[in-house]
């Protein structure tokens, strides 16, 4: 039995959001057999951005009910369900803390039909769920709103079971959710962590730096860490304290931070660097790598000059990066190893980048 769910939410800062709107379908694998669909009163403002993108108002949740007087029929509905959702983790996030709010874990196994559609409807330019769902002819009568995203979801997992003839990737893609793997105090430290890219350090109770990592998803992948049993996972575990972390945009910069951070810190659990790599020459001599920011206005920018590193940083101007003499002065210098020069350029052969500009 399948729990579709699908939440629209107040907006605000990550685990501070209240819901705003549910709609729950339990799916039997062909048929509806039970639905529930309300507004919520988030008992906070909603945010303009999100009040413009689903028609919620403060005014319309105003007299709704509050998410412990709606809690029990969640839970009731969801009883002995896969927890279901295009981009499971988001609304399982927000259901979760909700619950915890209410001094109760919230524990369900959990499917994505994100990672199920890349799986069983391969090429599509966009996985959202609205494209998607336009793309395989899926139509949506209310989107952003909770009862029309949801029951999108049912009439595409429908598809997606269909597709899966023998169940393997079904089975492979249920995850146990953490609340059932995690200790409570991983948990604590897991929930502030963010979605984006960037680099995280693991302290120990002392404050030290245990071991640096690197990712496009810096809660994903120290989760991972506390679900691992080799020897260092396990280390982690009876070791860390606490998580700090700094977002980079884009995982170059991630890969530059990295490396910066481990030459200078060089922590416990990470290799030691090696410095005898070979020199790397890059096809043009003078050149910027422009990528994505740390937010929406902000891009990156990595400089090549004389096929060294010379420098990188964050800009949110245009002339800043058309203008070079204007731009070194706000980039931060990069020490030009042959190490560093050669993760630029196996990133750069690899993976894209927005664009690169010539100078």
């Amino acid at each position: 039995m399948y729990a579709i769910i699908d939440i629209e939410t107040s907006g605000g800062k990550f685990n501070e959001e209240g819901i705003t709107e549910i709609a729950i379908y339990k799916f039997d694998g062909e048929l509806v057999v039970d639905k529930f669909i309300s507004l919520v009163n988030p008992e906070r403002e909603i945010d303009p951005f999100v009040v413009q993108l689903t028609g919620i108002t403060d005014l319309m949740v105003k007299n709704a009910p509050k998410f412990y007087e709606v809690a029990k029929r969640i839970i009731e509905i969801t009883s002995d369900c896969i927890f279901v959702a295009h981009n499971v983790s988001f609304d399982y996030r927000v259901i979760q803390t909700e619950f915890r709010r209410l001094g109760f874990e919230y524990e369900r196994l959990t499917l994505c039909t994100v990672s199920l559609s890349k799986k069983l409807i391969s090429d599509q330019p966009s996985y959202s769920l609205g494209k998607l769902c336009r793309s395989i002819g899926i139509p949506i009568l209310e989107r952003h709103r909770a009862n029309g995203d949801a029951m999108a979801t049912v009439k595409l997992f429908k598809i997606l079971l269909e597709r899966d003839f023998e169940k393997n990737i079904i089975k492979e893609a249920l995850k146990t959710s953490d609340v059932k793997i995690l200790k409570s105090g991983f948990l604590k430290i897991i929930d502030p962590l963010p979605t984006d890219a960037g680099i995280f350090y693991l302290h120990n109770e002392n404050g030290d730096i245990i071991y640096i990592g690197k990712s496009k998803n810096i809660r994903k992948k120290v989760s991972n860490f506390f679900l691992q049993t080799n020897k260092t996972g396990l280390y982690i575990q009876q070791n860390v304290h606490s998580v700090s972390y700094e977002k980079t945009g884009n995982e170059l910069f991630a890969t530059i931070k990295h490396y910066q951070e481990i030459t200078n810190n060089k922590p416990l659990l990470n290799k030691r660097i090696l410095n005898h790599a070979k020199k790397v020459t890059f096809s043009n001599d003078h050149f910027l790598i422009i990528d994505k920011g740390r937010n929406i206005s902000e891009k990156s920018v990595i400089m090549i000059e004389n096929n060294n590193l010379t420098g990188f940083g964050y800009v949110e101007l245009h002339y800043q990066i058309n203008n070079i003499e204007v731009l070194k002065t706000l980039i931060t210098p990069i020490e030009n190893s042959a190490q560093l020069r050669n993760l630029v350029k196996d990133h750069l052969i690899k993976r894209r980048v927005e664009k690169i500009v010539r100078f």
